[in-house]
């Protein structure tokens, strides 16, 4: 039975003394029993997360990382001073990162597989464009994604790991894929999961969906057969909002 996982995706939102409020009015509520809730924050947040957290369940995010330990990498930060935060998870190749920042398959790739070097779980992001979705593309643009993604990888490490399929056209936008259309894209991607490795492995996986997840539909997502969570960002944004999703998930 997979763990339904709830990620809230801060992006470039709130102030650490923000991150510390937020923490003191979810805590106790956002902790379902069943339910894994995460709060992915930007970097600075981070150590008042983490301190403000700490004896709950509710596990902290990063929102990106670099591959390499250390070095001549100015304004990125490594996996080790995740790890010190005691982060515990990091959200690798959100389409705002592929699309901004030049992103790749082979960066998200290396950062997946780096992201086992510190104790951190990957959320791994991939997704459609809305041209390509119009395009019939969907399948062949989330098989690229998904398979460069996991190469390398231990049946181990890839049972660990979490994906997010967020299709482009839905983030930030208002308009979200039916929750039966996003199923039979999670359902296979989860297909894929199995080719490249086995079928206890795709069963084990956790998949997402990302894409305008609010309070008042999420359980319609989580009801489908293998959608096991959501990655959600301005409905994350604030404490009763958060709260519901992960109420919703169980």
């Amino acid at each position: 039975m997979r763990k339904p996982i709830i990620a809230g995706n801060w992006k470039m939102f709130k102030t650490a003394a923000e991150a510390a409020s937020f923490a003191k009015e979810v805590s106790g509520k956002a902790e379902v029993e069943g339910v894994e809730s995460v709060i992915c924050a930007p970097f600075t947040a981070l150590p008042a997360l983490t301190e403000a957290l700490q004896g709950t369940s509710i596990q902290v995010g990063a929102q990106n990382f670099h591959w390499e330990e250390n070095g001549a990498f100015t304004g990125e930060i490594s996996g080790a001073m995740l790890q010190e935060l005691g982060v515990k998870y990091v959200i690798i190749g959100h389409s705002e990162r592929r699309a901004y920042f030049a992103e790749t398959d082979e960066t998200v790739n290396k950062k997946t597989l780096a992201a086992f070097q510190y104790d951190l779980t990957p959320i791994v992001c991939v997704g459609e464009k809305l041209e390509e979705r119009e395009a019939g593309q969907t399948k062949e643009v989330c098989k690229e994604q998904t398979v460069a993604a996991l190469k390398g990888l231990s049946v181990e490490q890839a049972a660990q790991v979490v994906i997010a399929y967020e299709p482009i056209w839905a983030i930030g936008t208002g308009k979200s894929s039916t929750a039966e259309d996003a199923n039979e894209v999670i359902a296979y991607i989860r297909e894929l999961v199995a080719e490249a490795f086995d079928a206890q492995t795709a069963q084990s996986i956790r998949i997402q969906y990302g894409g305008s997840v609010k309070p008042n539909n999420v359980k319609e997502y989580m009801g489908q057969s293998d959608i096991d969570g959501a990655l959600v960002g301005g409905a994350s944004l604030q404490a009763d909002s958060y709260i519901q999703l992960v109420e919703g998930a169980k």
